[in-house]
């Protein structure tokens, strides 16, 4: 169930900056409070603080249920999901060292999650 929880925040996490990164899309950002105001009323950055706040209600149950030399590492898994976002949502272009990077830490939260 734990394991289950995780896999949940990673999602909403990476979901929420996805929805960050496509409110982002159709905005002018500049360092000014209306700037940055308007971007707060964007619907796509609104659902993404919302992901966040479930997630981090989860990280929180999370963290005092296990522990944090096993938690706070199989959180990289959102590097993964990100990246995975990129390449099927954005179209963005993954070199070849980046997907190693990205097995990688693949295979390092494997070994983490041993016993």
């Amino acid at each position: 169930m734990k394991f289950l929880l995780i896999l949940l925040n990673i999602i909403l996490l990476v979901s929420g900056q996805t929805l960050w990164k496509l409110g982002l899309r159709s905005e002018e950002i500049t360092f000014s409070l209306q700037s940055i105001v308007k971007c707060f009323f964007n619907p796509y950055i609104i659902s993404g603080l919302v992901l966040y706040v479930i997630a981090t209600g989860i990280w929180l149950y999370l963290l005092s249920k296990m522990e944090f030399s096993l938690l706070y590492p199989l959180q990289s898994l959102c590097y993964v999901g990100g990246a995975l976002v990129a390449f099927f949502i954005f179209k963005e272009h993954l070199p070849a060292t980046r997907m190693v990077g990205i097995f990688v830490i693949l295979i390092g939260a494997y070994l983490v999650s041993l016993k």
